[in-house]
């Protein structure tokens, strides 16, 4: 543990309950946000901050809680935003969008509307196009291994993680390959604010969005009058549900469903390289038994949790444990601090990649909201690391990474490492 993470725990166990701020971004920054949620679930699992960056929220922060808010669709809603929203930031993108970036897809829609367009798009995803895609992926996914130089220090994160999901979102949308990498780029846009990721300024974010809705626009005109295809754009345009959708639902769909396909997948293959040097007892299991390759991804995903949280509005007052949610408020489920509950999983803070259920986690959400993507992101996972153990005896993480500065998006912006050799 570094010094910061040290000071840090003292902190957590000593100011007011009343002042903890889960959603800090310098503590997610700095990766010192454990012995918070520790607290908190020992002693304020159902937590209210009064005054924060975001207003006034409440966060649960137990396993059994946030499955209670998550499969609660009744009461707990998505309309209002599925994020916690810096209200200063808010303001800022609300100038240039004219709204918030997620608002308006279904996501961020409740019953009865919801359902009918999640399935609009789950053809796309379905087992049996993934078996289709899965060659595809493997092909490419052994050109990136390929290429990585030998023996020279590189960054993760830009050459495989961006390179792999770019390469797997361009598949999904059957958008113009030469021009994948905008699609990583247009997530790290939507997901940061100026002087974080590929973001400058508020002028800069404005013309990169305009830059995305205009490419996706081209393409749902080009596919709308053709003939249905299997992907993602073909399936809104082409289903009775979503091809009648006004300009901001396809405009919140196109960012619900690049973000969704980006920062699972991207963080969770740094994480997996982040978590095997940090337990190189974990990567001598891996080496020893490559049918280790599925459970060390739940268990990365688990681990890593590369979404931190998820919101909701509450839709009348409502009891959980001894304090009561008015109707109106902000809860914000902490899944990040729901996969280190001791009282669910044994040992939460280690990583273990042969646990004996290693899908035991909650990184893909529960409910009518469970992440529709969650079998294309285990299938990239897998295939990569399949094809990393054909080639490499190890990598090695040269430097702590660069942490993403999000209270939402669990990531890393940069991960130095080296290949010593090659098998």
């Amino acid at each position: 543990m570094t010094a910061a993470a040290k000071l840090d725990t003292s902190e957590a166990y000593s100011i007011p309950l009343a002042d903890i701020n889960p959603g800090n971004v310098e503590r997610f920054q700095n990766d010192t946000i454990w012995p918070y949620f520790e607290r908190l679930r020992r002693e304020d699992p159902v937590h209210f901050t009064a005054d924060s960056e975001y207003g006034p929220y409440w966060s649960i922060t137990r396993w059994e809680d946030i499955m209670a808010v998550d499969t609660n669709n009744e009461v707990f809603s998505s309309a209002e935003g599925i994020t916690l929203a810096n209200l200063e930031v808010l303001a800022e993108q609300e100038k240039i969008l004219g709204k918030r970036p997620e608002r308006g897809s279904f996501i961020t829609m409740d019953e009865p509307e919801h359902m009918p367009r999640r399935k609009a798009v789950t053809p796309t995803v379905a087992p049996a196009n993934l078996e289709k895609m899965a060659p595809l992926i493997r092909e490419r996914a052994s050109q990136i291994l390929d290429s990585l130089p030998i023996g020279e220090e590189f960054d993760w994160v830009d050459l495989v993680s961006k390179e792999l999901t770019a390469m797997t979102l361009a598949t999904l949308f059957d958008f113009p390959f030469e021009d994948r990498r905008k699609l990583t780029y247009w997530s790290d846009i939507f997901t940061n604010r100026p002087g974080h990721g590929p973001v400058t300024s508020w002028e800069q974010k404005g013309k990169a969005i305009a830059e995305c809705f205009a490419a996706f626009q081209e393409l749902w005109d080009q596919r709308v009058n053709a003939e249905p295809g299997n992907d993602l754009i073909s399936m809104l345009a082409h289903n009775d549900a979503t091809r009648n959708m006004d300009m901001k639902e396809f405009q919140g769909n196109v960012v619900l469903l690049i973000i969704g396909g980006n920062d699972t997948t991207r963080n969770t293959i740094s994480g997996s390289i982040y978590a095997l040097n940090k337990y190189p007892e974990q990567y001598d299991k891996l080496r020893a038994n490559p049918d280790l390759i599925l459970p060390m991804v739940s268990e990365t995903i688990r681990w890593q949790t590369p979404l931190a949280h998820m919101r909701r509005v509450a839709l009348r007052d409502y009891k959980i444990r001894d304090k009561t949610i008015k109707k109106g408020d902000s809860v914000v489920m902490w899944y990040i601090s729901g996969n280190r509950d001791d009282s669910v999983i044994e040992n939460p803070d280690a990583y273990i990649i042969d646990r004996a259920r290693p899908r035991q986690h909650l990184s893909f959400g529960f409910g009518v909201h469970r992440c529709v993507g969650n079998r294309v992101a285990e299938m990239q996972l897998t295939i990569i690391w399949e094809e990393i153990m054909k080639r490499f005896p190890v990598i090695e993480m040269v430097r702590e990474p660069t942490r993403s500065y999000s209270a939402f998006v669990h990531g890393f912006e940069t991960l130095p490492v080296v290949i010593p050799t090659r098998l």
